[in-house]
């Protein structure tokens, strides 16, 4: 059989296990849509979520105690800025005798709702030190908000404090208060806008390239291997005119079609959500150069081969759809342990050996490559280790499909 022959098998095998696989137009959805949309619909309406919880809680109008030895004129900047923070407060003596570290009396009224949070606040005359102290209760919702506002109306007070006491005192604030000062222009930072967009991008399009090449590619490994053994389909396919082996070649290119449909999809809407997020609207695109953009194409193409080869042969290995699952589930950390560890290691004299090592190489490589950074040495270490990897993940596949017990259906 001449090798056109050869091709032409395979690729009809693909397109029969993509139609399979795509006919119900749930699973079309599912491989379209969601990857697509994921990102996007997390990013914008998480946020839109999270600032609607805590508009909610900022206009709570919230009960607190003031306990205190001095009088009420004497902290009434503070009395006024528990007004405008929606905080209604009651004013106690603080007994002198009493441990201002002892709360005991106090938890039972938080815990009941009485109030959301105390503050004990003592002046010392001879230092002219004020010493506060507030309890609430970090479980509960409206005494962590109560803290909150309590704290930033303190931190204000003592703003308003110093600048009264340097004043008085007959010194300019602005030189005691900021000696030190950057110059009224912007930093010096000389990355441009295209670089900055690929450095962000270089710490999350690899991490989440390895991840959804994982997971996206398991389904159809599973359905195109044990599923077809258990619907008592692929002995058919074996009376066809063509090898085990462009058998496996053809179901090999449906999985990577649909995986690379997937990562395309969820990358485009990653970056769309990244880059409005960012700054309200699309960020400059990172700044690579041909080469770049070809090798990061090999770098996902490489990895997706060995990924892909694995899960398909664990998934002929297996007897069944639920066996197959059950192992290529736990196997995920593989891939994602690689993906999290790589995020930590400096690019910056980073060691020759890291691009060697399986997954870690890849990423690497995409990192170094979306920040436009080409070494001849890393490129010719992570594409021959890839390709080696590559390599051994497929010749295992193709084991697996040639072995009588394993292709034959369950009866």
């Amino acid at each position: 059989m001449n090798l056109s022959s050869k091709f032409k098998n395979i690729l009809t095998i693909s397109n029969k296990e993509l139609v399979d696989y795509i006919r119900d137009w749930r699973t079309l959805l599912a491989v379209v849509l969601v990857p697509l949309l994921m990102f996007p619909t997390i990013f914008f309406v998480l946020p839109i979520v999270l600032q609607s919880e805590l508009d909610e809680r900022q206009s709570l109008h919230l009960d607190i105690r003031v306990e205190t030895n001095q009088d009420s004129s004497e902290i009434q900047f503070l009395l006024d800025g528990f007004s405008e923070n929606l905080l209604n407060y009651s004013i106690f003596e603080l007994d002198e005798n009493i441990n201002i570290n002892d709360t005991s009396m106090l938890m039972e009224g938080i815990k009941n709702l009485n109030y959301s949070s105390v503050l004990r606040l003592t002046y010392d005359s001879n230092t002219t030190i004020w010493e506060y102290y507030i309890v609430y209760d970090s479980t509960k919702e409206s005494s962590g908000e109560a803290y909150l506002r309590i704290s930033k109306i303190l931190s204000d007070w003592e703003e308003n404090l110093t600048s009264e006491r340097i004043s008085n005192e007959g010194l300019n604030e602005e030189a005691i208060l900021n000696p030190v000062k950057p110059w009224e222009i912007s930093q010096g930072d000389i990355a441009t806008a295209g670089e900055q967009a690929g450095f962000v991008f270089s710490f999350i399009i690899p991490l989440f390239v390895s991840i959804w090449t994982a997971t996206s590619g398991v389904q159809p490994s599973i359905d195109m291997t044990a599923g077809e053994r258990e619907r008592g389909t692929l002995e058919s396919l074996l009376c066809s005119p063509c090898t085990r082996f462009e058998l496996l070649l053809g179901k090999w290119l449906a999985v990577t079609c649909i995986v690379g449909v997937s990562i395309f999809l969820q990358l485009t809407g990653l970056v769309f959500a990244i880059s409005f997020l960012m700054s309200g609207t699309f960020l400059e695109p990172p700044e690579l150069s041909l080469t770049s953009i070809l090798l990061f194409l090999v770098a996902v193409s490489v990895f997706g081969i060995m990924v892909v080869a694995l899960e398909m042969a664990v998934s002929m290995r297996s007897r069944s759809v639920k066996e197959a699952g059950s192992i290529l589930g736990p196997m995920m950390i593989f891939f994602f342990l690689p993906a999290i560890f790589a995020q930590f290691i400096n690019l910056e004299g980073v060691e020759l050996f890291w691009f060697a090592v399986p997954a870690v190489n890849v990423l690497l490589a995409m990192r170094e490559l979306l920040q436009n950074e080409i070494y001849f040495m890393h490129v010719l270490v992570w594409i021959v280790s890839s390709l080696f990897y590559a390599g051994c993940a497929t010749w295992y596949a193709s084991r697996q499909f040639l072995r009588e017990d394993l292709v034959e259906s369950i009866s």
